[in-house]
Parts: C-alpha cells; sequence; structure tokens
C-alpha cells in the first residue's frame, strides 16, 4: 500500500480562478477552511451544549427555587422561573445529542482529519473537495435542525439522548415525543449522511494519496486514528440509521418494530409484536463504537502533542498503531454492557463482559505508552501538553470505572445512576474534550497563522481540570449511593435526602468550569485576529504540516510536495544538530531508520 501522489506533486496551481468571499469562506473545497467551519460550528454547540447541562446542574441542585436565568432562556417552561419536569428531560436529551454527536464526533473528526490529513501525509487537498463541502454544510444543518426543535410548540425530543421506544415511537406519549422528536430524527439523519461521506473521503485520501515514501508505517499516529475512526463509522453509523428510519415507520405509518402490546390510559393500542429491546441492540451496535469515534482522534492528537513536547520519539509506535486497530474491532462487539438489564440470557452477559475486559488490554497499552513516552523526557509545559497529559489522567481514572460497569454482576448495582454519568463523563467526554482543547492549541498556528495566549491556556487547563475531577469525582458516591439519573428532582426521596449537600457542591464546580471555558473562547476569537505571528514551525515538530508556508495557499506546498525519508517521531535523534529531524529531511550516510 505504498500509493503515491506524484501526479499531485508536479500540478501548476496557478492557474485557479480568483475566489470571491463565497467560494473562499462560506462554499469553500479547500480542507483547511473547512477544518475551520467544522471547528467553528463544533464551539457554537459546544457553547449550546454547556448551557443547557448548567441549568440541569442548577435545577439538579436547588430544585422548585425560582431562578431568573431558566425563566430568560425557557420562557414557557420555566413559568415563574421554575424548570418544567418536561423540559429538564429534554435539555438532557438535547444535552447528551450535542455533546456526542455534534461537538466530540464533528468538532474533533471533522475539525482535525479535515486539516491533518492532507498536510501530514503530503496530498494537495481531500480526495473529493466538494464532496468534503457538502459533508460540512449537511452538518451544519442537521445542527440547525436540531437547535430549531427548541422552538416547536411542545418542545424537543425529550426522551433522553439514547431515545428508547416507546417515549421516542409514540408520538402522542409526551409532549417532547411530537414535532420536537421528528426533527431530533430528521436531523440524526442529516448527521449520519454528513458523517459518512466525511469518513470516506477521510479512506480514500490516505490510501490513494500519500506522498512519495510515505508508507502506512510512517504515518503519524494521528493520520493512523483518524484513518481506522473513519472505518469505525462506515461500519457503525448506518445501524443508527436504520433504527432511525425504523422508528419513522412506527411513528408514521402505523407499523410496530419497536412496540408491543401498549396502553394508554387504559387504552389498548393496536401495536403488537415489535420489541423495544432491538432498538437497544441497534442504538447500541452505534452507541459504543461511538465512544471510540470519540475517542480515537482525541488519543491520535495526544499521541502527536506528548512526543512532540516530550523531544523523544513515541514509545512502541507498532504497539499503538496495533492497539488503535484493536480497540476498533472490539468496540464492535461489547455493545450488550449496555443492556445488562433489559433481561438478556446470563450467559449472553457473561459473553459480553468477557469482550468488554479485554478492550482494557489495548487501552492499557495506549496509557504505558504515554507515561513511557513521557518518562525521562524533555519536557515543554505548553497548554497543548497540559490537556494532553490531563486526557493520560481521565481516560485512565474514567477507564478504572469501566472494570466495574463492564462486569454484569457489578454493573446491575449501579446501572443508571449517578455512578455511569461520572464513568462516561470522565472517560468519553471530558478525556475527548481535552484532546480537542490539545488540538486546538498545537494547531492553532497552522489553523490561522497566530499564536494562542500561552498564559490564559494555562489558566483555562487548571481551572478545567480541577473542576471536572470536582464535578464528576464525587458523582461516583452518590451513584453508589443509588442515585438514580435523568430525575429532575430528588426532594421527594428522603433516601437521597444526604446527596443533597454533595450536589451542590457538585453544581459549584460545574458553574464555575462552565463559565472559566470564556478565558478559552476569548483566548480563541481574540487571537484569532490579534494574537502573536506564528512563525512556520513554533514546536519544531517533524511532520510535514509544518513544511508549508504560514500563509495558506490553494494545495499546501508551492512547489512540489515533499518526499518522505523517516517515521514521524525523530526527536533527540544522535548524530543531528537538532533535537528534531523533520520527515522530509534525507538520511544521513550510514544513518539507520529507528526500528519502531
Amino acid at each position: 500500500m505504498s500509493a503515491h501522489a506524484d501526479t499531485h506533486a508536479h500540478d501548476d496551481h496557478g492557474h485557479h480562478h480568483k475566489e470571491t468571499f463565497v467560494t473562499k469562506y462560506i462554499f469553500s473545497q479547500d480542507h483547511k477552511m473547512i477544518a475551520k467551519q467544522y471547528l467553528i460550528t463544533g464551539v457554537i454547540m459546544g457553547v449550546i451544549g454547556i448551557i443547557m447541562s448548567l441549568m440541569m446542574r442548577m435545577q439538579i441542585a436547588w430544585p422548585e427555587k425560582p431562578n431568573v436565568i431558566f425563566e430568560a432562556l425557557l420562557g414557557k417552561w420555566a413559568p415563574g422561573g421554575v424548570m418544567d419536569a418536561d423540559i429538564y428531560l429534554a435539555l438532557v436529551t438535547i444535552h447528551g445529542t450535542i455533546m456526542v454527536f455534534f461537538v466530540l464526533t464533528a468538532g474533533l473528526s471533522g475539525t482535525f482529519s479535515n486539516l491533518l490529513i492532507p498536510l501530514q501525509i503530503g496530498a494537495r487537498d481531500m480526495a473529493s473537495g466538494f464532496l468534503n463541502m457538502v459533508s460540512y454544510w449537511l452538518f451544519f444543518l442537521s445542527s440547525v435542525v436540531m437547535v430549531l426543535s427548541f422552538f416547536v410548540e411542545f418542545g424537543p425530543a425529550a426522551a433522553g439522548w439514547t431515545i428508547y421506544p416507546p417515549l421516542s415511537a409514540l408520538p402522542m406519549a409526551q409532549g417532547g415525543s411530537g414535532l420536537g422528536m421528528t426533527m431530533w430524527l430528521v436531523s440524526m439523519a442529516i448527521f449520519i449522511a454528513s458523517s459518512l461521506l466525511g469518513s470516506l473521503n477521510y479512506i480514500v485520501t490516505v490510501v490513494n494519496l500519500r506522498t512519495k515514501g510515505m508508507s502506512m508505517t510512517r504515518l503519524p499516529l494521528t493520520i493512523w486514528a483518524f484513518f481506522v475512526t473513519a472505518i469505525i463509522g462506515v461500519v457503525s453509523f448506518p445501524v443508527l440509521l436504520s433504527a432511525a428510519l425504523l422508528l419513522i415507520m412506527d411513528r408514521s405509518f402505523g407499523t410496530s418494530f419497536f412496540l408491543s402490546d401498549i396502553f394508554i390510559q387504559g387504552e389498548v393500542l393496536h401495536y403488537q409484536g415489535g420489541s423495544p429491546v432491538l432498538f437497544e441492540h441497534l442504538f447500541w451496535f452505534l452507541g459504543h463504537p461511538e465512544v471510540y469515534i470519540v475517542l480515537l482522534p482525541a488519543l491520535g492528537i495526544s499521541s502527536e502533542v506528548i512526543a512532540t513536547n516530550s523531544r523523544k520519539p513515541i514509545f512502541g509506535y507498532r504497539a499503538m498503531v496495533m492497539s488503535i486497530l484493536a480497540i476498533a474491532f472490539l468496540s464492535t462487539i461489547v455493545w450488550g454492557h449496555h443492556m445488562f438489564i433489559s433481561g438478556m440470557n446470563p450467559f449472553l452477559g457473561s459473553v459480553f463482559t468477557f469482550t468488554t475486559l479485554l478492550i482494557a488490554i489495548p487501552s492499557g497499552v495506549k496509557a504505558f505508552n504515554y507515561i513511557t513516552t513521557l518518562w525521562k523526557g524533555n519536557i515543554q509545559m505548553n497548554p497543548a501538553m497540559l490537556f494532553s497529559i490531563g486526557l493520560v489522567s481521565t481516560f485512565i481514572t474514567g477507564g478504572l470505572t469501566g472494570i466495574i460497569l463492564g462486569d454484569s454482576a457489578l454493573d446491575i448495582n449501579v446501572h443508571d445512576t449517578y455512578f455511569v454519568v461520572a464513568h462516561f463523563h470522565l472517560v468519553m467526554g471530558i478525556s475527548a474534550l481535552y484532546g480537542l482543547f490539545a488540538g486546538v492549541y498545537h494547531w492553532f498556528p497552522k489553523m490561522f497563522g497566530r499564536m494562542l495566549n500561552k498564559n490564559l491556556g494555562y489558566l483555562h487547563f487548571w481551572v478545567t481540570a480541577i473542576c471536572a475531577y470536582g464535578v464528576f469525582f464525587p458523582m461516583h458516591f452518590i451513584g453508589m449511593a443509588g442515585l438514580p439519573r435523568r430525575y429532575y428532582t430528588n426532594s421527594n426521596f428522603p433516601l437521597f435526602d444526604d446527596t443533597t449537600n454533595a450536589q451542590a457542591v457538585i453544581t459549584v464546580f460545574a458553574l464555575v468550569g462552565g463559565v472559566f471555558q470564556l478565558v478559552f473562547l476569548y483566548n480563541f476569537f481574540s487571537s484569532m485576529f490579534y494574537g502573536k505571528k506564528a512563525v512556520q514551525n513554533p514546536w519544531k515538530s517533524n511532520t510535514l504540516e509544518w513544511t508549508t508556508p504560514v500563509k495558506h495557499i490553494h494545495g499546501n506546498w508551492p512547489g512540489a510536495i515533499p518526499h518522505v525519508y523517516r517515521w514521524s517521531y525523530d526527536y533527540s535523534k544522535p548524530g543531528h544538530d537538532e533535537d528534531f529531524v523533520p520527515q522530509n529531511v534525507p538520511l544521513k550516510d550510514g544513518e539507520e531508520e529507528l526500528q519502531h
């Protein structure tokens, strides 16, 4: 698989028509501009998602107390400033959907796959610039439809982000089961189309457009992560699309794929023969690979950042590649651990327990390899490095609780409690966000030609890291006390009175952490225009993107595409004057390529 891009290397790129504002900034087919579009859209959706989570936290900490913020933002769903119970579940639903799909999936893969795949493999652009543009605009359209669902009469979808039937399958079940639910399904169908177009583009680009000398074993780990993530998406996203289409048929055309023996107010509905558990199987067949669609790009980014800022070769390159491939395979055969209390056969539960615990092995390989790369390195503690080390921390601490949830006998006791919320927010939410932040801090100079403010970056990291653990560490304990998730108030249950103070502490940490994201937003948008101008290779990194000019040009390189002579991690190599050797520097006489 040593496909070359020689045909691209000598193209004359001076004959392009002069670009207008629309073709350059809106309907752009340049992968670098599309990456910026994904990033800025993802940041905006992230702000919406975080605001929803903060409203949920305030409701849980101080239930049934009037709140002017609720009245201002929720209007008729918070009469007198007291949040309505139905809108709480809607907030849970849309917050989860936005953060998992629109921020972490599109924000990470959409942004960094677009930015880095052509630049790091030595290609002029994506295999299809037009499909790339269509992919972004489908993502933007799906985001708009999801946000607009808040403005329909009976409110947005309110069945939890997993949208289990019958709440999602019967339009008359509750307010959020009506038009808002339909808009959720339409939005997700458009999003899946966007994701599939993008993923196919990434795969074809990596396979066919690598520059001369860029063999698969010389690819940076970022590219391996994006490549394998795209493959997982192509395999698993169509399954969620099929579930959504069957759900639309149940809702609108009288079928009963997921409905059986339903009673509403004593009236027997005509549905029979379906099974809501079938929907769970279809949803979680995407839902668990989705964890790694979110995590793998973040882990790939942290591999690049940790190696660059440790000034050391990444430890165990081939083991890291194999662990990415193993995670991709195992992630498709563990979905049943979400369904241990659905009545599945105990033997089947034990099979899913085995495969779930097995996935800890490649995950552990990655964690140990990061730690070994850091060991005795000449570490540069910039914000990107701090967020990457933070990712390793949350990946380990969040992953340890996964061992409990992956064991069917233990999971039954804490299923659907705050223990689960704490686990997946740490291992998936916070870890992936840290990867996103690390990528932004590291590649901001490449995207915008300017540097982010380092001191604001340090402030952003430390407050975020302290508040993240302040929010999710106590949740493990209230979860072990049995507190169920998704209840909009626990004041009716004397059993949980002891958790009230813990909820208030969690909410204070959440509010502080949420507000301090404004530091990042200020840094991001002000540095875009007023930041210190970047040099070509500010981090003294080896990968090909730093050989392109600071000013973006169509086709990335002004002349021929550089050829590759070595792997991506020749840091502190004996026999060289500098502690980094870019991939396009030929080997010296007698120099051996590192065995990795």
